[in-house]
């Protein structure tokens, strides 16, 4: 009895509860939203943020900031990309300049933010 106890706990665990989810979401969503996101979006001082879509609800996610350029492969969720950067989990999602917090963009209307002071938009 306790050992199935304790194999009924471990699967019951955070991180599993977690991993589920997140393994399953590319494969149900991929909502046309998303898919309206590929191609370049503007950040300010040459910066941008390249999409492409791939299989599986994947995109290929290229990030020019001001250190230089780099690609992330990231998987899309229902209304988000989320993505590993040096060890930490990262989100794109949908909103208007002023949500990026970036003063270069708070006049556009149709942007995409990672974090708060990281975002691009579309011209």
């Amino acid at each position: 009895m306790t050992l199935l106890a304790g194999c009924e706990k471990r699967e019951s665990s955070p991180l599993l509860a977690k991993d589920p989810p997140a393994n399953s979401a590319p494969s149900t969503t991929a909502p046309d939203a998303i898919q309206g996101w590929q191609g370049t979006w503007n950040g300010p001082e040459g910066t941008y943020l390249k999409l492409t879509a791939k299989p599986d609800s994947r995109y290929e996610i290229i990030i020019r900031n001001l250190d230089g350029e780099r690609s992330f492969e990231g998987v899309g969720g229902a209304d988000h990309i989320r993505f590993t950067r040096d060890g930490q989990l990262e989100r794109i999602r949908a909103t208007d300049g002023a949500a990026t917090g970036m003063k270069w963009l708070a006049d556009k209307s149709e942007c995409l933010t990672v974090k708060p002071g990281e975002g691009y938009c579309r011209e």
